[in-house]
C-alpha cells in the first residue's frame, strides 16, 4: 500500500489512468467467463485484456519513474500522450473483441485499415513519449539514486523503447506468426504459438525489460556490474527470441 500512495502522490495522471485500465481489465475479464466470443481459436476476450494490464503496468511505472525527474510541463505533456494513445488502443481492441474481429493487421475494408494505420501511430508516438523521458534520464543527474538502481531504469527504458518499435515487424508482415498462420496452437491466455515463430515474444520480453531490470537491481544486486550484466544478459535474450521467431521457431523448440 506505500508504493500506491507514493505512486500517487508522484503522478496521479499516471495512478488513475493505471487504476481505469485495471478495473477495465477486470471487467473484461467478468465478460471473458459470462460472455465468450471465440476468435482465432481463443477467447477474443483475452485480448484486451492483456492490453489492459500492460497499460496499467506502464502507466504505474512510468508514474513512479517520473517522480524522480524535476516536474515540469513535459512530464505532464507524456503523461497525456500516454493516456490518450492507449485508451484509443485499449478501447479499439476492446470493442473489436466484442464482435469476434480483430483489431491488429485487420485492413479488410478501408475503414479498418485507416483505424489499424491510426493504431501504428498512436503505438509509435506512446514510444517515442517515453523515449523522451529515457533521454531525460540520461542527460540529467540523479546524485540520490544508487548507481545501479538508475542505470537499471536507464537501460530498461532502452530495451522497452527498441523493442516496443520490433512491433512494426509485425505491422509489415500484416501477421505476428512466421512460418505458419496466426491463431495456431498457442498457450494459455498469452497465445504464443507453440508450433510456428511467434514475434510477440521478443516484443514482450523486451519492453517489460522496464519493470524487471530495475526491480531486480534494486532488491537483488545492489550491484552497478551486476546490473549491467543482467541487462546485456537480458537484452541477449529478447534478441535471441526475436531471431528465432525469424527463423519460424516456436520460443519452445528448445524444449524436447
Amino acid at each position: 500500500m506505500e508504493f500506491f500512495d507514493i505512486l500517487r502522490e508522484r503522478n496521479q495522471v499516471m495512478w488513475w489512468f493505471g487504476m481505469l485500465n485495471l478495473l477495465v481489465a477486470l471487467g473484461l475479464v467478468v465478460l471473458s467467463v459470462v460472455k465468450p466470443v471465440e476468435f482465432g481459436g481463443t477467447n477474443a476476450w483475452f485480448k484486451p485484456i492483456k492490453f489492459a494490464l500492460s497499460t496499467v503496468i506502464l502507466s504505474w511505472s512510468l508514474g513512479w519513474y517520473s517522480g524522480y525527474l524535476p516536474a515540469g510541463r513535459d512530464v505532464q505533456w507524456v503523461n497525456w500522450i500516454i493516456v490518450v494513445t492507449l485508451a484509443f488502443e485499449v478501447i479499439y481492441i476492446a470493442m473489436q473483441a466484442a464482435r469476434g474481429q480483430a483489431s491488429h493487421f485487420n485492413v479488410s475494408t478501408p475503414g479498418y485499415s485507416l483505424l489499424f494505420s491510426l493504431m501504428a501511430i498512436a503505438a509509435s508516438v506512446a514510444t517515442l513519449a517515453v523515449g523522451y523521458l529515457g533521454w531525460k534520464f540520461f542527460a540529467s543527474p540523479f546524485p540520490d539514486l544508487p548507481d545501479y538502481y538508475l542505470w537499471a531504469i536507464r537501460l530498461g527504458l532502452v530495451l522497452f523503447f527498441i523493442f516496443s518499435f520490433e512491433g512494426f515487424a509485425m505491422g509489415a508482415r500484416l501477421a505476428h506468426s512466421v512460418g505458419g498462420p496466426d491463431g495456431s496452437q498457442g498457450i494459455f491466455f498469452l497465445n504464443w504459438s507453440r508450433i510456428f515463430g511467434d514475434l510477440r515474444v521478443a516484443h514482450f520480453i523486451g519492453m517489460h525489460a522496464l519493470q524487471i531490470l530495475p526491480i531486480l537491481a534494486w532488491y537483488l544486486l545492489r550491484d552497478l556490474r551486476l546490473t549491467l550484466v543482467l541487462a546485456l544478459l537480458y537484452g541477449l535474450l529478447a534478441l535471441y527470441v526475436l531471431v528465432q521467431a525469424l527463423q519460424a521457431k516456436s520460443f519452445l523448440s528448445f524444449i524436447p
